[in-house]
Formats: C-alpha cells, sequence, structure tokens
C-alpha cells in the first residue's frame, strides 16, 4: 500500500512537470502573462521534487534535465517576444544572457570536475602515510566543486521567474508611465535576471581558477603514484588485508584493524573503493587505496608483502591474487554455520584461517575442495573485548538488556537466515511488554535486498520510537528505560555484547563470537526445523535456546535469563565455547600472531628458492 502511494506520487509529480511546458508555451504564444506565472513556481517546484530514478527515466525518454530547463527558458524569451515584439532589443539581450548562462555554466562545471578530480578522484588515496611531497593543497569548499552541471540550472530561475514578472508589469502600464514604459521595465527585469544569474557563475568560475591553479600538479597521474609507492616502500609492508565491496560492508575489514594493530608486524590495508577509505574505522596502521586494477598491478610498493589477508570473497580479489610470491589466506568476516563460511570459492587461497574446530569440520562436510592441510585454527583475536558480565551482574543497573541481533536476507532467497521478516516485529513488540532493556542492532546491509526485509526493520524502528517506549517496563517496579536502536557506526557489535544478559540471533557469525561471553543466547528457527535436525544442521546453536517464529518459547527462555544462578543450556555453552572458538591459552591473538609469522615465514622461503638470500629483505614477522 504504502509503495503504491509512493508511485502515484512520483507519477503525479511526473505529470504535473510534463505538463508545466505545453501550459507555459501556451501561456507565451498567447500571451497570458498571468498564466505564465502561475505555472513556471509550479513547474520549478515539480523539478526539485521529482525522485532521481523517474528524473533517469525521463532522461531515457529524450527528456533530460538540460533539455527541461531550456524549455522553460525558451517559452521565457517566447512570452518577452509576444510582449514587448520581435524587434525588441530586451528580448535580444534576453536570449544572449541565457546563451550566455548555458557557455559560463559549462566552463564553471568543467573546472568543477577538474576540482574534483584532482582532489576526490585520485588514482591513489591514502591514509597514515607522509604524502607532503605531493603539496597537496586545501579542498576548495564543498559547495563550490559540488554545486556544477544540473543544479547550476536551477539559477535560470532568475531570468524565468523575473521575465514572468516583468511581463505582469507590462500589463498594468499606467504603473510605468504607459504602454511603452510598461514593456521597456519588462524586458530590463527578464535581462536583468540573465545578467544575475551569469554574475554568480562568473564568481564561482573565478573562485574556481584560484583552487584549480593551486592543484594543478595534482592532475599528474604519474607523480601522484610514484610518491605514494616511495611513501610504501619507505614503509615496507609484510602483511595486507586486502578489502572491497561496498561501504555497508567496511566493518568487515574494520574488525581486523586493532588484531593487526597488535601484531608487530608491518602491516598495511589495501582497499579499492574510495568510498571505503571514508567509511572505514579507525586505525594507526597505513591505508592504501587504488580503485584502477592496472595502477594495483603495477603498483611496486606492494613487493616486499609476505602475507595477503582476505576479509570476504568479491571478485576484485583477483587483481591480488595473481601476484607471485604472497601467501593469500582467507580471514572472513566472522565465522558462522552459514554458507558464506565454506563457499567453494575458498578454495582459491593458498590457507583458509577459522576460528576453532568447528570452522574446520564446516569445510570438512561442505567438501567444496578446500584441503584440510590448509585450514588453519587462529582463534577470534578480535574477542579479547567481549566480557562475561553485564552491567545488571555488576549491579549498575536494575534491569537485564536483551540484544536482538538478526542477519540480513542474504544475496539469494536460498541464504535467507534472517528473522527480521517472520518475527521481528512480534518479536520486538513482546520484548518491549517486559521488564528488559531492548537493543535492537540489525545487519548493516539488512534491507538491502529485500524490500519485505526493509519494512519488517522499519517497522521495528517504528516501535522503538514509540512515545510510550519508556513507559512499558513501570509495571513491574523497574524504572522505566531507554530501548535502543544501533543502525550507525557506534556502539559497536561487542559493546552491545557486553551491555547484554541474553542474545536473540539468527544463525551467523554474530551467534558465534556472543558465545565468547559465556551468557544466554537464543537462535531463531526460521525456516521451523525439528530441534534435532536444527541442532545437527547448525552447530553453533548447539547451546542455545530455540526460538520459533510464533514465539512461544519466549517467556520459557526470559525466565530461565531472570532466575538466578546458572541457566540449564550453562554448561553446553562452555563445551561449545572452545569447539566454536578454540582454547583459551594460548589466547587467540597469540594463535594469530603465530599464524602471521608463519606464513611469512612460508613466503619468505618460497622466494628464497626463486630469487635467491640476497636479494630478499628482512620481514618484521620473523
Amino acid at each position: 500500500m504504502r509503495g503504491g502511494r509512493f508511485r502515484a506520487k512520483h507519477a503525479l509529480l511526473a505529470g504535473v512537470l510534463l505538463g508545466s511546458y505545453p501550459a507555459l508555451v501556451t501561456a507565451a504564444l498567447w500571451p497570458l502573462p498571468w498564466l505564465f506565472a502561475a505555472v513556471v513556481p509550479l513547474s520549478y517546484a515539480a523539478e526539485v521534487a521529482l525522485p532521481r530514478k523517474t528524473a533517469e527515466r525521463l532522461g531515457r525518454a529524450h527528456l533530460g534535465v538540460t533539455l527541461r530547463f531550456m524549455t522553460r527558458e525558451t517559452a521565457a524569451i517566447l512570452l518577452l517576444a509576444r510582449t514587448a515584439g520581435a524587434e525588441s532589443r530586451w528580448l535580444v539581450l534576453l536570449a544572449g544572457g541565457v546563451f550566455a548562462f548555458h557557455g559560463v555554466r559549462a566552463v564553471q562545471t568543467a573546472l568543477a570536475d577538474l576540482l574534483n578530480r584532482c582532489h576526490n578522484l585520485m588514482p591513489v588515496t591514502t591514509r597514515n602515510l607522509d604524502l607532503s611531497a605531493l603539496r597537496i593543497p586545501p579542498a576548495p569548499p564543498e559547495r563550490l566543486v559540488n554545486w556544477r552541471g544540473a543544479r547550476l540550472l536551477y539559477l535560470d530561475a532568475l531570468p524565468v521567474g523575473l521575465t514572468a514578472f516583468g511581463a505582469l508589469t507590462a500589463g498594468r502600464p499606467e504603473a510605468a508611465g504607459g504602454p511603452a514604459g510598461a514593456i521597456g521595465v519588462a524586458g530590463a527585469i527578464g535581462v536583468a535576471g540573465a545578467v544575475a544569474a551569469v554574475a554568480v557563475e562568473l564568481a564561482a568560475v573565478v573562485a574556481l581558477l584560484v583552487h584549480v591553479r593551486r592543484a594543478a600538479h595534482l592532475r599528474n597521474k604519474g607523480r601522484i603514484i610514484r610518491a605514494v609507492d616511495e611513501q610504501v616502500r619507505a614503509y615496507g609492508p609484510d602483511v595486507l588485508l586486502y578489502f572491497s565491496g561496498p561501504p555497508k560492508s567496511a566493518y568487515q575489514a574494520t574488525m581486523w584493524l586493532d588484531p593487526l594493530e597488535r601484531l608487530g608486524c608491518r602491516a598495511l590495508v589495501v582497499l579499492r573503493e574510495r568510498e571505503l577509505a571514508k567509511v572505514l574505522g579507525r586505525t594507526t596502521l597505513p591505508v592504501l587505496c587504488i580503485p584502477s586494477a592496472v595502477d594495483l598491478m603495477n603498483f611496486r610498493g606492494l613487493d616486499s608483502a609476505r602475507v595477503a589477508l582476505y576479509a570476504s570473497n568479491v571478485g576484485n580479489n583477483i587483481h591480488m591474487l595473481r601476484v607471485p610470491g604472497v601467501t593469500s589466506v582467507f580471514v572472513g568476516h566472522g565465522d558462522s554455520d552459514k554458507e558464506a563460511s565454506f563457499n567453494p570459492f575458498t578454495k582459491v587461497y593458498d590457507e583458509v584461517w577459522v576460528a576453532g574446530p568447528a570452522g574446520r569440520e564446516r569445510y570438512r562436510r561442505a567438501q567444496v575442495g578446500v584441503r584440510d592441510e590448509a585450514i588453519v585454527e587462529v582463534g577470534r583475536p578480535q574477542l579479547s573485548e567481549v566480557m562475561r558480565s553485564s552491567p545488571y551482574t555488576q549491579g549498575a543497573v536494575p534491569y537485564r538488556t536483551v540484544l536482538y541481533a538478526p542477519t540480513w536476507e542474504g544475496w539469494t532467497d536460498d541464504l535467507f537466515h534472517t528473522s527480521i521478516v517472520t518475527m521481528g516485529p512480534a518479536l520486538v513488540r513482546a520484548l518491549l511488554e517486559q521488564p528488559v532493556r531492548l537493543i535492537y542492532k540489525p545487519h548493516p546491509l539488512t534491507g538491502h535486498r529485500s524490500a519485505t526485509a526493509r519494512a519488517a526493520h522499519r517497522r521495528i524502528l517504528a516501535l522503538l520510537d514509540s512515545p510510550h517506549d519508556e513507559a512499558r517496563t513501570a509495571g513491574s517496579g523497574v524504572p522505566a528505560v531507554r530501548h535502543l536502536a544501533v543502525t550507525g557506526a557506534g556502539p559497536s557489535l561487542y559493546d552491545c555484547f557486553n551491555q547484554a544478559d541474553l542474545l536473540i540471533g539468527d544463525i551467523s557469525s554474530v551467534v558465534t563470537d556472543f558465545v565468547a561471553s559465556g551468557k544466554p543466547y537464543a537462535v531463531t528457527n526460521v525456516a521451523g526445523r525439528p530441534e534435532s535436525e536444527f541442532r545437527d544442521r547448525y552447530p553453533t546453536a548447539g547451546a542455545a535456546y530455540l526460538l520459533s517464529d510464533d514465539l512461544r518459547e519466549l517467556p520459557g527462555i526470559l525466565g530461565h535469563v531472570q532466575t538466578a544462578g546458572e541457566d540449564p543450556m550453562a554448561g553446553a555453552r562452555r563445551e561449545l565455547r572452545a569447539h566454536l572458538l578454540g582454547p583459551d591459552h594460548p589466547d587467540a591473538l597469540t594463535r594469530f600472531h603465530d599464524a602471521v609469522k608463519r606464513a611469512c615465514a612460508a613466503s619468505l622461503n618460497s622466494r628464497i628458492e626463486v630469487a635467491g638470500a640476497e636479494t630478499i629483505a628482512l620481514s618484521t614477522c620473523e
């Protein structure tokens, strides 16, 4: 229903916009200045409100944005011709002004695009590397660069709107000393609007020229790559964290930044999309972003690397995988029973690092071509910050906290593990009626593919935004609490773990990581499988309370959590922890470090066999 209303609204806006053009031309040719003046603001308003997808469809029908604006301008010129006469000098000046408007706009757009390439589209961008040799000047004001092209077209509202106003004035000759004077004032007003529009654009051109002069040297692509290459060579990275993907997937790389910072090796982050560089988490590690595959494969600063770690399976990985002498390791972004944790693509890597014995068993069962000897159990070094207590158990707050962290809908319906569609809103509604605090932290990609999942997510947010939200815990004597929806950068998932007394999650790596806390957790049985079959199919649920889509088990689960002492699944969780995450001693960071050192040594030995020891630089991971 809501989608139908949106479509109807978009169709109405497109109808108003398209209908305004014949109305404007008719009003100009008649001439009917009052009708022209009434339709002009409607036409611009519809243009502003027009959704981008609708505008793109109009463009494919040869009704692009420039043509739409020029149609209004042409109508204004016709109106002046009909009211002032074809011989009017004001008509000539208005037509010339509109022509100049588009000419200066083209110059301004070209300069803005040049500056955008110099500052925002450099062939290589970095963090935590010294690029002072490039003398990169301060970037121009964002508005100065972003207001170009189609956006500048809105300045034509000055000549078009003022021409309409002037034509109305011509209809009241007594206000201007007679008909001739009125026509002269009408023409002058329209021309003044064109002069003002051109003046604004000229001012922007002058300002841009100053910045272009400062940034002209950044047009030299080779110079930029050489300067960055020198810095990376001087750093001499041993370990690369290689990552590619959409901005919303940046968390997959961010989770490995802290463990790499604590390694003691020279580690470098390699990204492939510029947007990723903006959203990647804070780090002291050098970060290198090379969007072009050709530039990456010719970038010699990475030649010292021994090991490349891959956090996701994407097509762009091939550009690094083809580099000889670098041990490729798939570390993923969390172990789980989802199909992503035993993807057949994973066999392209030299090694696959998993958290514990359960990860090894997944690949054995799946038989996707990953050799058992290629699998290394390194634990989850990120989980060192996960606590086994909560504010409630520490006596800091009088209420327990439930964390609901559903996964997303996956790339296909076959991978549909999320509970957000089948039970999400009902579950949240039920928890809001309990004397607990609720933290809702959905997967960052929730709703990325499924409109149904997106709608369910919005319903949950609406429930949490309810004005009655804070009063729902008051009935049992527990002070009112503020429930929380985490849809941005913070708090982090592990911060949410530390707040929680109970996790309700889906089959995903979130469940595996939460087991490190030793606290109770429930897993949603979205497919409605029998309990024994579900636990056999998904070993991470071996110590979980199972939750059906009708939520019939929820009161019992909450009852176990609220009862003093250990709950019935506590012993099973302790056993499962070692199976999923490996032993507590040595700790995961130590095991991860040892695996990196061993992989670096293996790569070094391989290079020595090929090139000779005298050509190989020393590694900080030895």
